[in-house]
């Protein structure tokens, strides 16, 4: 069996002994020991273990991470479906994916576009062997734990902004060597009990929130849905560490003021971690001031896992990702993509190109978007943009695609503007995209929700403030005023939603 997993490998092998006991999982009020999650595991791995892939319903239950941790042992590929696509986008994924069968929860109703898939359900109490599947004969990695290199994990699928979406190859090696360098850098161990309340169908929620803490061999405690309530429950009753989106960080800034039990259950964690997209600096220091603890960013992508971080022995400044993981190498490139920046002063705006074992394998049966992915010799473009300071700390400022404006000359990072706009006390949420200008070349506009409706601040009021902060050219030139900003399931605001008719 893999060693993906020593903890569970260890109660597999010795199902009396102490490992077996260690909790695993909790959802809510049902939680598995390493134990009952290998007597659960171990059956189904050896059911599926003959599919070429194997969709999962990837609801935040502990049905999923059964099912994925049996792919895992049984060597099959899994493609974690999110349970709020459309039938178009679920209709695509199993065409492209061509999975053998779809595992879910004996309760869930499964929409028509998985009706051709062969259904097996998940009993997260079974009995069964407790001896591991089958020894994968494939040859085996020596430099990353035993675990064959390029054997798939997962494939995840992206968002799709700009298209259908694409199919991650996920390998077992980007696995591994991901969740051993977050190990590195935040002193994660055993000893942990992480909680969050992330979904399970990608990066963030699956592989960090799920896989990181059995690859620790300590446990997780997932919300089911996220609420400051939970968050307070549980890192007073003994979790260590706390997994969010800059989304679920703005409403614990914003909670904090009224509920102190939640400053002092923060005040506890050994770590507070934010990804999936930048976290306004505005609620970094709300967030410090009210609690002691500084929120540590994280930097990574799908086809990435995890790039960057800043560490837990490290300086957590506010606004940045910290810089690379152990094993990765990353350097950002001029707009030409071909001469790498070897100045790095703060101030500098280049494209992140990454390379290092924690890359993707491909996009499954797009050898085209494969090969236009990467450079000649093996970087991955990003599409991000940022900057880097002279010790190595790195700050994204945005897309590439979306969030990189260029105006009178200057390239601007859409980032820091909305930085800048939030700390406004009349700006609750903010977003900045460009638009075209037949002086500047593109203009600014900010899309502001204001914290008083009835009384927003002026667009002059704004762009004062942002010139004063920053600089004048990066002020805003138009200003729109907005109810909501539209998000996607992981936080992240969808600017190509931002329109005005």
């Amino acid at each position: 069996m893999s060693s993906l997993f020593p903890a569970l490998t260890e109660a597999l092998a010795d199902p009396d002994g102490t490992a077996a006991h260690r909790p695993a999982l909790r959802f809510g009020e049902r939680s598995l020991t390493y134990g009952e999650l290998a007597s659960s595991a171990a059956p189904l791995a050896a059911r599926v273990g003959e599919a070429g892939r194997i969709a999962v319903w990837a609801t935040p239950t502990l049905e999923t991470a059964v099912a994925v941790v049996a792919a895992l042992l049984a060597g099959v590929p899994a493609v974690p479906l999110n349970p709020k696509s459309g039938g178009s986008e679920l209709g695509h994924i199993v065409a492209d994916s061509a999975p053998s069968l779809v595992l879910a929860a004996p309760d869930d109703q499964l929409p028509a576009a998985l009706a051709s898939l062969a259904r097996v359900d998940i009993d997260v109490r079974a009995t069964g062997p407790t001896a591991s599947p089958a020894p994968d004969t494939r040859p085996l990695a020596p430099d990353t734990d035993h675990l064959a290199d390029e054997l798939p994990a997962l494939v995840v699928y992206t968002s799709g902004t700009t298209g259908p979406p694409k199919g991650a190859v996920i390998p077992r090696r980007a696995v591994a060597t991901t969740l051993d360098a977050l190990a590195d850098a935040w002193q994660w161990t055993g000893d942990d009990v992480l909680v969050h309340g992330l979904p399970l169908f990608h990066v963030h929620g699956l592989i960090l929130g799920i896989l990181g803490p059995l690859r620790r061999g300590g446990s997780v405690r997932h919300l089911g849905r996220f609420e400051t309530a939970g968050v307070t429950r549980e890192l007073s009753g003994g979790a260590t560490m706390l997994f969010g989106v800059p989304t679920m960080y703005h409403r614990i800034a914003e909670a904090l003021p009224d509920d102190p039990a939640l400053a002092k259950a923060l005040a506890r964690a050994r770590l507070l971690v934010s990804g999936s997209a930048a976290l306004p600096v505005h609620d970094h220091e709300r967030i410090a001031e009210a609690t002691g603890r500084r929120v540590i960013e994280r930097y990574g992508m799908t086809e990435t896992l995890m790039n960057t971080s800043v560490r837990a022995d490290g300086e957590p400044r506010a606004g940045t990702v910290g810089v690379p993981l152990p094993g990765v190498e990353l350097r950002l490139t001029e707009e030409d993509g071909t001469t790498a920046l070897e100045a790095y002063d703060g101030e500098t705006v280049g494209e992140i190109q990454v390379r290092g074992p924690n890359l993707f394998t491909e996009y499954l049966n797009r050898p085209d978007a494969t090969a236009a992915a990467f450079t000649a010799d093996g970087w991955f473009r990003t599409g991000d943009m940022a900057v880097r300071d002279p010790d190595g700390y790195v700050r994204i400022v945005g897309r590439k695609a979306t969030d990189l404006i260029k105006s009178g000359g200057y390239k601007i990072g859409a980032g820091e503007i909305e930085n800048a706009l939030i700390e406004h006390p009349g700006v609750r949420e903010a977003a900045v995209t460009g638009e075209p200008d037949a002086d500047l070349g593109e203009r600014i506009v900010a899309w502001i929700v204001p914290a008083d409706s009835q009384q927003p601040p002026s667009a002059s009021e704004l762009a004062d403030h942002v010139a004063d902060r920053l600089a004048p050219h990066k002020r805003p030139r138009v200003v729109h005023y907005l109810d909501i900003l539209p998000r996607n399931d992981m936080g992240k605001i969808m600017k190509r939603a931002l329109t005005h008719d």
